[in-house]
C-alpha cells in the first residue's frame, strides 16, 4: 500500500512538474512582454524628446549661422570699401608721379639738347685753343731759338738731375742707416768669434830646406857621377838644388807631398850615413809609408779639433794632405780648421745650423788637396769630391760659394765666405810676392783714376783702402755716393783680393781771397 502511494506520487510528480514548468514559463514570458512593451514606450518617449531637442538645436544653430554670415558679410563689405578707397588714393598718387616724371623727362631732354649745343661750342673752342697753342709754340720756338723736342730734352735733363739728386740723398740715408746697423751687428759677431778663437798666425814656407852636418855630405848625396841624386829625384819626383849655400840642400817640387817625402827620406839617409841607390829606394819607401800614416793622423786630428764626425775616410785622408799644402804661405789645413771654428761661432750667434757651418768650413778648401793632380779650380774639384763621398747638398753649396763662383742661397754659405775672408785677410796670415802686391795696388789706383771726376787716387793700408780725391767742380757731394758704388763694383769685377777694400772718396772746395 505504501508502495502504491509512492507510485502514484511519482506519477503525479511526472505529470504535474512539466505542467508547473510550462505555467511558469508562460508567466515569465508574459512578464517579459510587458517589460518589453514598457521599454519600447520609454524608448519612443526618449526618441520623441530627442527629436524635439534636435529640432530646437538645429533651429538655434541655423539662426547663429545666419547671424555669423551676416556679420562676416558686413565686415567683408567694409574691408572692400576701405581697399577700394586705398586703391583710388594709390592710383591718384601714381598719376601724379607719372605726370611729374613726364615733366622731368621733358626737362632732361631740354638739358640734353643744351649740352649737345655746348659740346659743339666746346669743340669749336678746343680747335681754336689748339690753333692758338700751335701759334704760341711756334712763337716760343722763334723767340727762344729751340725746337719743342730740344726744349723737351732740356726739361728731361733737368728732371733727371733733380731725380738723381733726390735718389742719391735717399740712397745715402738708407745705406747709411743700414750700414750703421749691419756694421754694428757684424762687428759684434766677428769680434766675438775672433776673440773666442785666438789662433797663432800661420806663415809657412813653400820651399823645403834640409840641413847638412857638413858640406862633405853634399858630395855623398850627389854620388859617383851623380847616381845618388838622380835616383832620389827619380823616386820622389823632386828637384834637389845643391848650390853654394853652406850646409843646406834645397828641395823643390810643385807637389808638397812629394817634397815632404823627399825631405824625410833625405834626413833618414843623412842620419844613417849609407847613401847608395838601393838604400835610397828603401828610405823613400819608408818615408812614403810614414807620410801616409801621418796624413791619416793629421786628418783625424783636424776632424777631432773641429768637432766634425762621420766623415768618409777618403775625406779624412784628403784633409790630412792639406797639412802639406800652403796658400800664400798659409797652411791650408790650419786655415780650414780656423774657418770651421769662426763659421761655427758666427752661426751660433745668428742661431743657424752650427754643425753645417763647421762642416762646410772644414771642407771648403778640400779641392786644394788634389788641384796639383787634377785640372780645374779647387772649388770645382772640391764639389766633385764631396759629391763622390756623399756629402749633403747644403754642405756642397756652402763650400762652393766662398770665392764668389756661385751665388750664396743660405746664411751658412755667407758665413763660410766671411770666415774664409777673416782667416785669410788678418795681418800675418798670408804672404804674397812683392811683384803681385805692387801690381794689385797699381791696378786698384788705375781703376779709380779711370773716371773723369777723379783727380788723384792712393792705395793705402796695404791695399785694403783706396783713397780718392775728386774734382769738386765735376761732381757734387750727393753724386759722390753713386760714384763710390760704381768704383766698388769695378774693383769687385776686375780685381782678386782677400777680405775687402774700402773705397773712400774725398771732395774739398777751397776759396781764396786777399785782403789789401
Amino acid at each position: 500500500m505504501h508502495i502504491i502511494k509512492i507510485y502514484y506520487l511519482a506519477i503525479a510528480a511526472v505529470v504535474f512538474v512539466p505542467i508547473a514548468f510550462g505555467l511558469g514559463y508562460l508567466y515569465r514570458k508574459k512578464i517579459a512582454a510587458e517589460k518589453i512593451q514598457s521599454a519600447e514606450e520609454k524608448a519612443r518617449k526618449i526618441l520623441s524628446e530627442a527629436n524635439k531637442l534636435a529640432t530646437t538645436a538645429k533651429k538655434e544653430a541655423l539662426i547663429d549661422a545666419k547671424e555669423e554670415i551676416h556679420r562676416l558679410r558686413k565686415d567683408l563689405n567694409k574691408e572692400i570699401r576701405e581697399r577700394r578707397t586705398e586703391a583710388q588714393r594709390t592710383e591718384k598718387r601714381l598719376n601724379k608721379r607719372e605726370e611729374s616724371l613726364y615733366s622731368k623727362t621733358e626737362a632732361l631732354e631740354e638739358k640734353e639738347n643744351m649740352l649737345i649745343e655746348k659740346l659743339k661750342e666746346i669743340e669749336v673752342k678746343n680747335q681754336e685753343v689748339d690753333e692758338l697753342f700751335k701759334k704760341q709754340i711756334e712763337e716760343l720756338e722763334r723767340v727762344s731759338g729751340f725746337t719743342a723736342e730740344e726744349a723737351k730734352e732740356m726739361l728731361l735733363k733737368d728732371i733727371e738731375k733733380e731725380v738723381r739728386y733726390e735718389s742719391a740723398i735717399m740712397i745715402k740715408d738708407i745705406v747709411s742707416e743700414a750700414k750703421e746697423e749691419a756694421s754694428k751687428k757684424a762687428k759684434e759677431i766677428l769680434a766675438y768669434s775672433i776673440q773666442k778663437y785666438a789662433a797663432d798666425y800661420v806663415a809657412e814656407s813653400t820651399v823645403s830646406v834640409v840641413n847638412l852636418p857638413n858640406d862633405e855630405m853634399k858630395g855623398r848625396i850627389i854620388g859617383r857621377e851623380g847616381r845618388n841624386i838622380r835616383t832620389l829625384e827619380t823616386l820622389t819626383g823632386v828637384d834637389l838644388i845643391i848650390d853654394d849655400t853652406p850646409e843646406a840642400v834645397i828641395l823643390s817640387a810643385f807637389d808638397p807631398i812629394k817634397r815632404e817625402i823627399a825631405r824625410v827620406a833625405l834626413e833618414k839617409l843623412i842620419v844613417d850615413g849609407r847613401i847608395h841607390p838601393a838604400r835610397i829606394e828603401e828610405m823613400v819607401n819608408k818615408a812614403t809609408a810614414e807620410i801616409d800614416e801621418k796624413i791619416k793622423e793629421e786628418g783625424e786630428a783636424a776632424t777631432f779639433d773641429a768637432g766634425i764626425h762621420n766623415l768618409h775616410p777618403g775625406l779624412v785622408k784628403l784633409l790630412g794632405r792639406l797639412k802639406y799644402r800652403t796658400s800664400y804661405g798659409q797652411n791650408v789645413l790650419k786655415h780650414s780648421i780656423e774657418v770651421s771654428y769662426l763659421a761655427g761661432l758666427m752661426a751660433a750667434e745668428l742661431e743657424v745650423d752650427v754643425k753645417l757651418a763647421k762642416r762646410a768650413g772644414l771642407l771648403h778648401d778640400i779641392g786644394k788637396a788634389l788641384d796639383h793632380d787634377m785640372e780645374g779650380t779647387h772649388v770645382e774639384i772640391g764639389m766633385d769630391v764631396l759629391k763622390k763621398y756623399g756629402e749633403s747638398k747644403e754642405v756642397i753649396h756652402a763650400m762652393s760659394t766662398h770665392h764668389g763662383d756661385y751665388e750664396p742661397q743660405t746664411v751658412e754659405a755667407i758665413l763660410i765666405t766671411a770666415a774664409d775672408a777673416v782667416s785669410a785677410a788678418r795681418p800675418g796670415a798670408r804672404r804674397e810676392t812683392l811683384e803681385t802686391y805692387v801690381k794689385r795696388l797699381e791696378k786698384l789706383e788705375e781703376i779709380a783714376k779711370s773716371y773723369e771726376q777723379v783727380d788723384k787716387a792712393f792705395a793705402i793700408q796695404a791695399g785694403r783702402e783706396i783713397r780718392i780725391m775728386v774734382k769738386p767742380e765735376k761732381i757734387s757731394d750727393t753724386e759722390m755716393i753713386l760714384l763710390a758704388r760704381e768704383i766698388s763694383k769695378n774693383v769687385e769685377n776686375d780685381l782678386e783680393y782677400p777680405g775687402q777694400i774700402k773705397v773712400n772718396l774725398i771732395r774739398e772746395t777751397r776759396t781764396v781771397d786777399y785782403a789789401k
